[in-house]
């Protein structure tokens, strides 16, 4: 039989109430209108075919709480004068609510849409647009409007979270809850109060006036002949980004790697540095300038993530160059290739042609399904032969300026 049965009419009901559209009149103010479900029932020959089945069937339906039935009579010719349903109906929101079983969760939203029109109205319309999302928060809503209303009366507060002193909440309470106040601040907060260009939660302070927590970078001097700290050859060194962006070393060459073994054996280069990357987001590197004056060399993974960490690095700094990420090396290693788990497929403008040819390599699997190689797996001595080279092609240029 494929006769509509309670649980059909259920799911009918539960895709309006995961749409929200039980609960948003509440918000909006606007008037229940009555609802027809979709109904299938028995054909006339199934009357006298399956006449008890059919019986039992309206007997269900008919007991269903929360819904009004239309009926129609047949008279068949076998079993005479029958009435049977032809149309459901749910006729007030409160009918919808028992349909779907969430009475406990409709009296919650109702409690959150009066709290809130009395401390945050401008809320509203948030709980519109995520009236389910709101019901998960029913007993941190009342915390979370503290919050908003601290926000408000402090825009662009200067202080770190750890310093907000709002009366039963804890600083850990807006740690773990950044992201649905990114999206209430952004409903609160004057334009002028928020850093529209910082994105997310992970960059919750920036985008509204927090302090944030330093961002550290951690590079190592690859030149014995430098002196940067007194009494310390090649030191390794971590400074937060503003330190970092305020230093004006003499360097000539600056490497980046992902690899911290990488990093830590880097060898001895003249004139130059290396740093410890950190994957994608190079804004705090950017703000060093006097890097600009240094060639940079990119050592990556060779996959597609390497090479969208490269483009954005040169959103940075334009005259970026690739180390050990080119065809021979990835050839020269295709017994320890790993795969990807998940690639970058968006288009990277700032690839030269042959990165560009490798990535579409990458990208479209012609060497094989997510193939990758881990810097990590490359053969030390290519790297002292590249760099090497990259000695001799320094070195010439200097005996040869106008090349």
């Amino acid at each position: 039989m494929q006769w509509t049965t309670t649980a059909d009419l259920n799911k009918q009901m539960q895709r309006l109430w995961l749409r929200g559209d039980l609960l948003r009149p509440l918000v909006t103010g606007q008037p229940w209108e009555p609802r027809r479900l979709s109904l299938k029932g028995p054909e006339a020959v199934q009357l006298s075919e399956q006449f008890e089945k059919v019986r039992k069937w309206v007997a269900d339906l008919s007991a269903i709480v929360g819904i009004r039935i239309q009926w129609r009579e047949v008279n068949h010719r076998v079993v005479g004068l029958q009435r049977l349903p032809v149309a459901v109906w749910v006729d007030s929101l409160e009918a919808a609510v028992v349909l779907v079983g969430k009475g406990k969760e409709l009296n919650e939203f109702k409690s959150l849409l009066d709290l809130t029109l009395q401390c945050q109205p401008l809320l509203v319309p948030w709980l519109e647009a995520r009236p389910l999302r709101a019901i998960t928060l029913a007993r941190q809503w009342p915390a979370l409007l503290k919050v908003v209303t601290w926000i408000t009366e402090h825009p662009k507060p200067g202080i770190y979270l750890r310093q907000v002193d709002i009366p039963g909440i804890h600083s850990k309470f807006i740690e773990g809850h950044k992201g649905v106040l990114c999206e209430l601040f952004d409903r609160v907060l004057p334009e002028q109060a928020i850093a529209s260009h910082y994105k997310g939660a992970s960059q919750f302070s920036l985008r509204y006036g927090f302090l944030d927590k330093p961002t550290g970078i951690r590079f190592r001097v690859l030149d014995q002949k430098m002196a940067t700290l007194p009494g310390l050859t090649c030191p390794d060194i971590t400074l937060d980004s503003a330190s970092f962006a305020q230093l004006d070393i003499a360097v000539s060459r600056v490497f980046v790697t992902e690899n911290e073994t990488n990093f830590l054996a880097f060898p001895c280069v003249a004139s130059a540095i290396v740093i410890f990357g950190k994957g994608y987001g190079w804004e705090a590197l950017g703000r060093a300038s006097w890097l600009s004056r240094s060639t940079i060399y990119y050592w990556g993974d060779i996959d597609t993530h390497g090479f969208a960490i490269l483009d954005q690095l040169r959103r940075r700094f334009g005259h970026v160059e690739s180390l050990l990420m080119d065809r021979q090396t990835l050839v020269a290693h295709e017994d320890v290739w790993g795969q990807e788990a998940r690639q970058a497929l968006h288009e990277l403008p700032r690839l030269n042609s042959d990165e560009r040819l490798l990535f579409d390599e990458l990208r479209d699997n012609r060497l094989g399904v997510g193939v990758r190689l881990e810097q990590e797996y490359i053969k030390f001595s290519c790297l002292e032969r590249a760099l090497a080279s990259i000695s001799r092609s320094n070195d010439s240029d200097s005996v040869n300026p106008a090349r």
